[in-house]
């Protein structure tokens, strides 16, 4: 009985070590995720971008908001918070259109490694970074989009 645990115990080692890639493997795998690693941290970057730009829209807006009506030399302004309201719409589409990029593009990294781990072709790899990579676009249209009607002659105005 203890001799056939042992061979139990023996056998997932075993089983654990044929799994781990090898050194060659491994210096391929990390080759082939180095793409990905700087897709994401531009990704990254670019939220950080994109959430700073939304901090400035919202805080406009706020700033709108609390001009009176009585105001004759600021009330013009307030005709200025649909535009503010559209540019804040695109940025949060283009800041979940770059979040998805940023998840997808770690769940290629995670793929790659399983993947090879696990001896299995990589194919999955290709399709996720096409996906990645079209959510990025997605992200990077809105900020065009968003950066068209973004100056105004109402932002020259305190």
């Amino acid at each position: 009985m203890q001799k056939r645990v042992r061979d139990v115990g023996v056998w997932n080692v075993d089983n654990l070590l044929s799994l781990a890639p090898s050194l060659n493997q491994l210096s391929n795998i990390i080759g082939s995720v180095a793409a990905p690693a700087f897709l994401l941290g531009a990704v990254a970057a670019f939220i950080s971008v994109l959430i700073a730009r939304m901090n400035r829209v919202i805080d406009r807006s706020q700033y709108l908001h609390k001009v009176s009506e009585s105001d004759e030399n600021k009330s013009y302004l307030k005709a200025d918070i649909p535009r503010l309201k559209r540019r804040a719409e695109l940025l949060n589409r283009s800041e979940l259109n770059a979040t998805v990029s940023a998840i997808v593009t770690a769940l290629i990294v995670i793929v790659a490694f399983v993947s090879a781990m696990l001896h299995f072709h990589e194919y999955g790899v290709a399709i996720l970074f096409v996906v990645a990579l079209a959510f990025f676009l997605l992200s990077l249209v809105d900020l065009a989009r968003e950066t068209r009607i973004g100056l105004h002659d109402f932002d020259h105005h305190a």
